[in-house]
């Protein structure tokens, strides 16, 4: 099908190329005319749902690129935004023609308010605050409208800068503290007044250095941002990706990068951490996760350099380096605390990324129960004999099987998905053969992927353990084996991610025959297919609702695919019949009683709520002092109620956890084998999901 869609494409988009004559010296205007109208034909040919180009598709498009042309309302006023108005509903009609007046005029729109702008922070910079005056500054840049004129943006920047200078101060006051009760040597105490004139300084420094960074912004840069809002209004994940940033999507997904093994993307002015790799160092540390934000980069001992309004790749450099070396990382927890992760980088552990079992006992409860950890669907396709998840998790099932466990529990918590050849087969390890998921491509009937297997490797008890960050393949998973009755789903949150759709990359070079002069010109990444449940229901958007909720520090934030700009919807098709006889749940509704009475009275879980509802309310919280007294007491009292929260997870007494017999030899072979081990085990120990999930095994017929 990949193979089929490609052909499609490269002859669909040759035909643009055919149709019009370009000079061999192709300026600028043509090149980007060719590129930009090879990705819109791509997308009306190939994208599962294209967009109409017309009246309304322009006024979203041209609201999602002003957007992200000043994110953080920085540069322009409403009547900056005002000579870019006339496009609102003309970019339809410039995509047809292969103009683009929009991006020159927004180009010297933008130009033109940072060099205003650099006049107002280096005059702002160059005076003390008073930090004694109640004002507050509103942080919530998702909401906040274009100054309504130059004084009103002085003013937006008057207050970012107080803000900023007002954290530095804090920060040094704290040290300065912390060193003097410690009686470091050489620190000598300093006044307020010359901590506010360093704190003054370091941030005028911040913002030059990012000036000068912007000042080298090229045009390709501009056009990628306005190509790809034009593509997100298709759907979040169909974007533009330059040469340069497909050469960092691809290390980043080879998982073979010397760094901390994290998936970033870009937030506006922040990089966010999108994904922590299995066995990567930022994994092994358990305390960068998922929708941290990044603010600064420290190498080892230097000085943090702020990163926020950095293009990506420019960040991923900093973050990058050599194994053994160390990088300070300053993040924005989705409290608001900020907080500096030190990360040792290493090479990726692919091998921690792996298939690998365990036996549980929960004394006065259950015994002798089968743990598979599946942080990941892998396949490797580039050589025979490669390693397979669903290969490897059915010898974790043989090696549990020769325990005789009395139940299983399939951990795929935090899986991002992955190889869909092996969600089918993998699913197929637990029932008779049948299907086991519905692909769709646009205007074609549903391909329906099974499971042609009769075998039944295992027909015992099963529980599928997932989360808010479970996401694609591992829905397919727990989907299947939920309309087939086949196990308990077990969440830690309300949903899964929600992401049911298929995104293929195309190389934009092989879609334009000749014209190496203009090359290379980079991938589009597109969505083409969407899944389906054998029950007719999508994964999309709604992701896989679990038989028993857990909550966990996220239950109350709105998180995965609903989360972001344009998703597809929630749609369903035909069911296809499916059944199976080797194990149907009973009295689900009974388990998922019983297990809500126990959250009710189990003091670590109304721990992990109340840590939920301090989540939402300070991610709500956007207003925030900017005079020093009051600042200090919300800061201090931000960080005094997170610390109530760092440790609430304590060792299990009565889990009971043991590697198998026959892994010990591996496990045993070297120091760091051993050290990845004890420390997944100490995991488990205090895991109180996995606590409940047994206490429902327990309670399984």
């Amino acid at each position: 099908m990949r193979n089929k869609g490609a052909i499609i494409f490269i002859l669909a988009l040759s035909t643009i190329v055919a149709g019009a004559y370009f000079p061999f010296n192709t300026n600028n205007s043509q090149k980007e005319t060719i590129l930009i109208q090879t990705i819109m034909e791509g997308l009306k040919q190939l994208h599962f749902q294209p967009a109409a180009i017309d009246d309304e598709y322009s006024s979203k498009a041209f609201n999602m690129y002003l957007d992200r042309l000043d994110a953080g309302r920085r540069w322009l006023t409403q009547e900056d935004v005002a000579k870019l108005k006339p496009f609102e509903k003309s970019i339809d009609d410039e995509l047809e023609q292969g103009t683009f007046g929009i991006l020159d005029v927004a180009i010297e729109v933008l130009e033109a308010g940072k060099i205003k702008t650099k006049t107002y922070f280096e005059d702002i910079l160059s005076k003390p605050f008073d930090f004694t005056s109640k004002e507050t500054v509103d942080l919530d840049y998702e909401n906040k409208p274009f100054a309504k004129n130059e004084a009103e943006l002085k003013e937006y920047w008057r207050k970012a800068l107080k803000y900023e200078t007002l954290n530095k101060v804090y920060s040094k006051q704290k040290k300065q503290k912390e060193d003097l009760e410690k009686d470091v040597k050489d620190v000598t105490e300093k006044s307020f007044a010359e901590l506010e004139a360093e704190a003054r300084k370091d941030v005028l420094k911040t913002f030059t250095d990012w000036y000068d960074r912007m000042s080298k912004d090229r045009r390709s840069d501009h056009l990628s941002d306005y190509i790809n809002a034009l593509t997100s209004i298709y759907d979040p994940h169909t974007n533009y990706l330059l040469p340069k940033d497909k050469d960092n999507f691809d290390i980043n997904m080879s998982g073979t990068l010397e760094g901390i093994g994290a998936r970033l993307q870009t937030d506006g002015d922040f990089t966010k951490v999108t994904d922590i790799i299995p066995g990567g160092p930022a994994w092994r540390g358990k305390e960068l996760e998922s929708n941290d934000l990044i603010i600064k980069v420290a190498q080892d001992e230097e000085d943090p350099f702020d990163v926020k309004g950095l293009r990506l790749d420019d960040v991923v450099k900093k973050i990058r380096g050599k194994k053994g070396t160390i990088v300070n990382l300053t993040v924005r927890k989705v409290d608001g605390t900020e907080k500096v992760i030190t990360i040792t980088r290493d090479v990726v552990e692919i091998d921690e990324g792996y298939a690998k079992s365990a036996i549980i006992d929960l004394d006065g409860s259950v015994k002798n129960i089968g743990y598979i950890d599946l942080p990941r669907f892998y396949a490797d396709f580039n050589r025979s004999g490669g390693r397979s998840c669903a290969d490897d998790v059915a010898k974790e099932i043989e090696k549990l099987k020769a325990k005789n466990v009395g139940g299983i529990i399939l951990d795929l918590r935090s899986n991002g998905g992955g190889s869909l050849r092996d969600v089918v087969k993998m699913t197929g390890l637990f029932i008779e053969e049948g299907p086991i998921v519905q692909v769709k491509t646009r205007d074609q009937d549903p391909d329906v992927l099974a499971d042609k297997d009769p075998t039944v490797q295992y027909d015992g008890k099963l529980i599928v353990l997932v989360n808010s960050f479970s996401a694609s393949a591992s829905e397919i998973l727990a989907a299947a084996l939920q309309d087939y009755q086949r196990a308990i789903i077990i969440g830690t949150g309300k949903t899964t991610f929600g992401k049911g759709t298929v995104q293929r990359f195309f190389d934009l070079d092989r879609a334009i025959r000749g014209y190496s002069e203009i090359k290379p010109l980079g991938d589009v990444k597109l969505t083409i297919q969407k899944f389906y449940r054998v029950d007719g229901g999508s994964t999309q958007l709604k992701g896989v609702k679990p038989d028993i909720i857990l909550p966990d520090r996220y239950y109350e934030l709105k998180l995965g695919e609903q989360d972001q700009e344009y998703p597809l919807d929630w749609t369903e098709i035909e069911p296809v019949q499916h059944d199976q006889k080797v194990y149907k749940v009973n009295g689900l509704d009974l388990l998922a009683k019983s297990s809500h009475g126990r959250i009710a009275n189990h003091p670590t879980f109304q721990l992990v709520l109340e840590d939920a509802s301090r989540l939402k309310q300070q991610r709500e919280e956007l207003d925030y002092p900017l005079d020093l007294e009051t600042y200090s007491a919300d800061r201090k009292g931000r960080e005094d109620r997170a610390k109530l929260f760092e440790d609430i997870f304590k060792p299990i007494d009565a889990l009971k956890i043991a590697n198998l017999d026959v892994d010990l030899t591996t496990i045993n072979m070297d120091e760091a084998n051993q050290a990845r081990n004890t420390e997944w085990l100490e995991n488990l120990q205090e895991d109180i999901y996995l606590e409940e999930a047994l206490r429902v095994m327990a309670e399984m017929k």
